[in-house]
């Protein structure tokens, strides 16, 4: 190996520009609604927006929440109604 002047990081990627906005996902279960803060994730990328893991765990667990009928756990997760028919 040979000692000298390197560029440091030349074999990096480069950073991507990336940003992120607050969004409200409504998930529907059964009678109840929820609606479920999380942040959607837009970059350069051509599959912008997208959520991060985390929040699509969130989702999927506040919807096996509202399935069971667990209104504590789902309520932890986000704001929850209850649908009520007025007509038809």
């Amino acid at each position: 190996m040979q000692a000298g002047p390197t560029t440091v990081g030349a074999g990096f990627p480069k950073e991507k520009k990336m940003s992120t906005r607050h969004y409200t996902k409504i998930v529907h279960e059964g009678d109840y609604v929820a609606q479920v803060d999380v942040e959607l994730i837009y970059n350069d990328e051509g599959w912008s927006p997208y959520l991060s893991l985390e929040d699509a765990y969130k989702l999927d667990d506040v919807r096996e929440a509202l399935k069971r009928g667990d209104l504590k756990a789902a309520s932890k997760l986000g704001r929850i109604y209850k649908l009520t028919r007025v007509a038809g």
